[in-house]
């Protein structure tokens, strides 16, 4: 495994992390025991960076709890990522954010869920937010009392981190970044790499459909991708994400292939992004942790950007 420095705080992060999302049942049910394999998967391959966050799982914080109980024994040798933002709102019941005491109790019961008594780094998980006033003195608060060690936001609007970084104190991004979703090099990135911001790079895979698996006709049974299924809201965009796949998917084998390559190609950008594909077994968190084991070379870097003259879509692939 490759590692990198992670922003401004100087961490050595590895260059390519784990996504929980996936351990908590929503991509479909999975068993204690499997999410734990899972993650000791990715560990024992050198991944050192999870991403999870408080509405991850059916019943939300599931991810959280999961990836407290497997990894408590390795605590000081991991960064945990967590959101907070996002409890409730499957339900259409979120809790209001009106005070700064509501985040840092959204925050401490992210701590009991993971086992922990600090998370290293805090994310925003409202990436439409007008006005980030109250996360902004709630973070920094937690930061004083050394329950969280960095603190930023999970957006795709640039106006957005802009707001969120009117101090000069949001230290971490996570965006939607893939082969088939590159909006984010337009401005986002560059003024990460800019202002020193340490960015995750969420939807690296595009929902799986980077292994190659998927084709115009499949049905998914997981209630994420279910609005791609026939007469589903999302439906036409899958089957525009599925043309622009063609020229992928005739140059590269599915699976390892295909999926290390799609890696590879976010972890290359000059802002340096960390991937954070999820996995829901051994398999899929170690071949995803292999992706980190050497840089995407120039001659394969150059034979993707062909592709992508074809295969790129301006409309993001995660929304």
């Amino acid at each position: 495994m490759q590692y990198r420095t992670f922003g401004t705080t100087g961490w050595r992060v590895s260059a390519t992390g784990l996504g929980t999302w996936g351990i908590g049942n929503q991509w479909g049910d999975i068993d204690d025991a499997t999410a734990t394999a899972t993650l000791h998967a990715a560990f024992d391959q050198g991944v050192n960076l999870f991403d999870t966050a408080e509405g991850y799982g059916i019943p939300p914080g599931l991810s959280e709890e999961r990836l407290g109980n497997a990894l408590k024994d390795v605590r000081d040798q991991i960064y945990i990522v967590s959101k907070i933002g996002s409890w409730g709102r499957r339900e259409g019941h979120t809790i209001p954010k009106t005070s700064v005491d509501i985040i840092r109790l959204c925050a401490h019961a992210c701590l009991y869920r993971l086992k922990t008594d600090w998370v290293d780094v805090m994310l925003c998980h409202e990436g439409d937010i007008e006005d980030p006033t109250l996360y902004l003195e709630a973070f920094e608060l937690l930061k004083q009392q050394g329950l969280i060690r960095a603190y930023g936001i999970s957006t795709n609007e640039f106006d957005v981190l802009k707001r969120f970084n009117a101090h000069r104190t949001c230290q971490v991004v996570e965006v939607d970044y893939s082969l088939l979703n590159r909006k984010a090099e337009a401005d986002m990135l560059p003024y990460c790499q800019e202002h020193g911001i340490a960015v995750l790079a969420r939807g690296p895979l595009a929902k799986g459909l980077l292994s190659g698996r998927y084709f115009r006709d499949s049905v998914f049974a997981d209630s994420v991708r279910s609005s791609w299924n026939p007469g589903g809201e999302k439906h036409k965009k899958f089957k525009k994400l599925i043309k622009a796949m063609e020229p992928i998917q005739q140059a590269l084998q599915p699976g390892e292939e295909m999926v290390t390559a799609a890696l590879q190609f976010v972890m290359q950008h000059p802002s340096r992004p960390i991937p954070i594909p999820g996995a829901k077994s051994p398999e899929q968190a170690a071949m995803n942790a292999g992706s980190g084991d050497r840089p995407l070379s120039p001659q394969a870097q150059a034979y993707l950007q062909s592709l992508l003259n074809n295969a790129a879509t301006p409309e993001p692939a995660l929304t």
